[in-house]
């Protein structure tokens, strides 16, 4: 049994193998954690070999929801697969979910509607797409990354995320990454790292 897990949840037309190399950045501040980077569940309907969590074609702020809320029992599936793999269904507080774009949309959305509650959750990149009312747990440590020149998720959705989380009673905090795009970068691995090194 892993002390601790990190499932690393891609972006949409991405595969899971995309986000897997961020596990040796993380790795040597997680002793004995086990990391998992699933596919989604679905092909990516705009074509290539990549996946999805739920469709963007044609996706509007008014549809969003609902779509995140159609794709939560394939999504759900796959997270309590691998938690059960790994042993820890007893053991929530330490499993991590870390996100990019969708695969942080996706995992907001598991904390703020209540259904889950791992130990620590970063999101890179992502937005905040579940309607109130929002019901995370205490428990759940989170941080949001973003760049401030993302031209795909504009930054204030970041700062959306922080501010409705904070006002629900999550324990959340923000980092701007100044000129970084719709991407990763070492400074905020390392921010990453350093947050959830606390599971350990």
């Amino acid at each position: 049994m892993a002390v601790s897990l990190v499932i690393l949840l891609h972006g949409v037309g991405s595969r899971g193998a995309d986000l897997a190399p961020l596990a040796d950045h993380l790795a040597p501040f997680l002793p004995g954690a086990a990391f998992e980077a699933p596919d989604g569940p679905g092909p990516f309907d705009q074509g290539g070999p990549g996946r999805q969590w739920f469709s963007i074609s044609g996706v509007t702020e008014a549809s969003r929801a609902g779509r995140i809320a159609a794709a939560r029992p394939a999504f759900d599936a796959v997270l309590s697969a691998l938690i059960d793999r790994h042993g820890l269904s007893s053991r929530p507080e330490r499993v991590a979910l870390v996100g990019f774009s969708q695969g942080t949309i996706m995992a907001l959305d598991a904390i703020a509607s209540g259904r889950w509650m791992p130990g620590a959750v970063v999101g890179f990149s992502g937005r905040l797409a579940t309607p109130d009312p929002l019901a995370p747990s205490p428990r759940t440590r989170i941080l949001l990354l973003h760049g401030t020149a993302d031209p795909v998720i504009p930054v204030a959705e970041a700062r959306s995320a922080h501010e409705r989380l904070s006002a629900a009673g999550a324990d959340i905090s923000l980092s701007l990454l100044p000129g970084l795009g719709h991407s990763i970068n070492r400074e905020g691995l390392d921010l990453a790292a350093a947050h959830l090194a606390r599971l350990s």
